[in-house]
């Protein structure tokens, strides 16, 4: 047994040193993962996804990089605003490695140094800022601080995604003076709302009076112009029946409208103080009495043997009267 051992000791160790160097240079990276190798002391390669294989006990796994995008917090810190207002801010910074040999020996913890940078960026982009602006540009903030932080991680091998703020939060104080303006703007808006709501009621009373009017007018007009038309209609029946009277003794007369003009003037004459004389009470006495006279002899002398024109019934009586 000593013997063998003498013998073949060698051969075991040195198996069991193939083993161990074989151990030592097979190598798996998992997926979205790099490894930085370096040999003798110095950067050599960079191992993705897959099975590697190394030089035992010459080269060495010394960083290992997770490619996925990484969330870091920022811590709270305190930011002075434009006009001099403290407000305590935090967020959230999204984070890539694209170079992995750059993240290794471009900074000693690029995670850290992306914080710090992020949160002087933060400090810088809020003091051009007003406190009300703060609040409404959240966006414009997130954008510029990304800016910022991406060209000074360049080096480092990072690609910086986005940032967003968590949260804005300024002192008590500024807190309840905020909330009186907001409280008041809104009393502002509801009786600005409530007034415009009152005028555009009058308005549409007015408009509804202006309407009412109208058709009020229209209606008037109409029923004048239908009054007039009736009217008019009543004044041409009332001529055309004249006239055809007039045509009628003109006829009777010999086929003289003169006389039979005088003579229809002298009738009516005649019927309008017989009229006044039956309604009233009181004695009615022509200004001129010749005048009368003249009346009924002219009256006479139309209706007279040879004209052809029979006495009107009731004339005889007028007469004798």
């Amino acid at each position: 047994m000593q013997t063998f051992v003498t013998e073949y000791g060698w051969l075991v160790l040195l198996a069991v040193l193939v083993v161990i160097a074989l151990v030592k240079s097979a190598v798996v990276a998992p997926n979205q993962s790099a490894y930085v190798v370096e040999r003798l002391g110095k950067f050599h390669k960079v191992l993705y996804a897959g099975f590697h294989l190394l030089v035992p006990f010459v080269d060495v796994i010394a960083y290992r990089r997770s490619l996925k995008e990484q969330v870091l917090d920022v811590p709270k810190q305190t930011c002075i605003t434009r006009d001099n207002v403290s407000v305590d801010i935090d967020g959230v910074l999204y984070l890539q490695i694209i170079t992995p040999e750059k993240s290794a020996y471009g900074i000693s913890d690029y995670e850290w140094g992306a914080i710090q940078l992020a949160q002087t960026s933060l400090r810088s982009v809020i003091g051009k800022l007003e406190l009300d602006k703060t609040f409404e540009e959240r966006t414009r903030i997130n954008q510029e601080v990304v800016e910022a932080l991406d060209a000074a991680a360049a080096p480092w091998g990072v690609k910086v995604l986005r940032y967003e703020i968590r949260d804005i939060t300024p002192p008590v104080t500024v807190m309840e003076a905020m909330e009186k303006q907001m409280r008041a703007e809104r009393e502002k808006r509801a009786a600005i709302a409530q007034s415009e709501g009152e005028m555009q009621a009058r308005i549409n009373l007015a408009e509804g009076a202006k309407a009412a009017a109208i058709a009020q007018s229209e209606g008037e007009k109409q029923s004048l112009m239908n009054q007039a038309e009736g009217q008019a209609a009543q004044i041409r029946t009332v001529a055309t029946a004249t006239a055809e009277g007039l045509r009628i003794v003109a006829g009777q007369l010999g086929d003289d409208p003169v006389a039979a003009a005088q003579l229809r003037l002298a009738e009516a004459y005649i019927d309008q103080f017989g009229r006044l004389a039956r309604e009233g009470t009181s004695l009615i006495i022509p200004a001129d009495i010749a005048d009368a006279a003249g009346m009924v002899a002219a009256v006479s002398g139309i209706i007279k043997p040879g004209r052809g024109l029979a006495a009107r019934p009731g004339s005889g009586e007028h007469a004798a009267s």
